[in-house]
């Protein structure tokens, strides 16, 4: 009798211990369109997923929303089963209905998060709400009605209201990456500055920029077709209880092969999911001189980047003598 009341003193006393392992993050990679096939989803999300994978922390489901032209009746997700949505994901306003993009506000009201992945910030120009979410964003037909210009200009974020087009990038080059803001839990502990390897970087994006701040930027040079502006590349921003964590970087598996893009893409999805980071900064993070890859994330050999329609050569004609 005493090992039996012994043993089952024992099982409540385990049992009343409470359990440190914090439950999984849950997260929706949404994907299904891209504005052209220069931003192969196909290949990125499994890419994303892996790298979400690998910290540990987040339960993943990939939810493929149906191609231009689908069926979108049956396309209902329930966004309350998850904490983070990341959208690797382009498209126009008309791809979803009315009801769909009342479904996902409400969602970020109550406290969903966000992540927006590259070319996630071309997507649903005219629809308010998301773009108030992204704070700003290019392409599909943005321009001075869709907000101002925002970037950095003597150490200080700056709107212009200057008319024209929204959205740009040279030639894909590595550039270095400046943290704005150092105390944020996505940034904190990282490099003040390093090296990002040969990626699109986005310029002249435009927007509303409300409850947006900038944590990271990088310097957009003339020479490739920049603006000679220091143009936001990482964001967080509040949407009634909901975060958003907003990333220019990644157009394809060799932009996504930087350990700076793995870290912030990783501490940013927790970020959004649980208003908290809990992640290590990693020791082969990259440096203010060295940009830094991995090996289970080259892309396969005989990879190269999905291409659109090839720009028109420029040709310069000597001036006069």
């Amino acid at each position: 009798m005493r090992n039996v009341l012994t043993a089952s003193l024992l099982i409540a006393a385990l049992t009343a211990v409470p359990s440190t392992a914090a439950p999984r993050v849950k997260v929706m990679l949404l994907d299904g369109e891209q504005g052209g096939p220069y931003h192969a989803w196909q290949e990125t999300t499994p890419y994303l997923k892996k790298m979400l994978d690998q910290a540990g922390i987040f339960d993943v489901q990939v939810v493929t929303a149906p191609p231009a032209g689908g069926d979108f009746s049956a396309f209902k997700p329930k966004w309350q089963d998850y904490n983070v949505v990341v959208a690797n994901y382009d498209v126009p306003d008309e791809r979803w209905s009315d009801e769909l993009k009342a479904s996902f506000e409400q969602y970020m009201r109550e406290g969903g998060g966000l992540v927006s992945v590259h070319a996630a910030d071309n997507a649903f120009p005219k629809w308010k709400a998301y773009n108030q979410m992204i704070g700003i964003g290019g392409w599909r037909g943005r321009d001075e009605t869709s907000g101002p210009l925002w970037y950095y200009k003597d150490g200080k974020l700056v709107s212009d209201s200057t008319p024209g087009r929204a959205g740009s990038h040279g030639a894909r080059q590595a550039f270095k990456i400046v943290n704005r803001v150092t105390d944020h839990p996505i940034t904190k502990g990282l490099p003040a500055e390093w090296m990002h390897v040969p990626d699109e970087l986005y310029a002249t994006l435009r927007g509303p920029g409300e409850n947006m701040t900038v944590l990271a930027t990088a310097f957009s040079v003339e020479s490739n077709r920049g603006t000679g502006r220091d143009e936001p590349i990482l964001m967080v921003l509040n949407v009634g209880k909901g975060r958003v964590f907003h990333t220019t970087l990644g157009h394809d598996l060799a932009a996504l092969n930087c350990v700076g893009f793995i870290a912030t893409y990783q501490r940013g999805v927790e970020w959004a999911a649980t208003g908290q980071v809990t992640q290590r900064v990693p020791a082969d993070f990259p440096t203010a001189e060295q940009s830094s890859t991995r090996a289970d994330f080259v892309p396969p050999a005989g990879w190269v980047s999905p291409g659109g329609a090839p720009r028109p050569r420029v040709i310069k004609v000597p001036a006069k003598k």
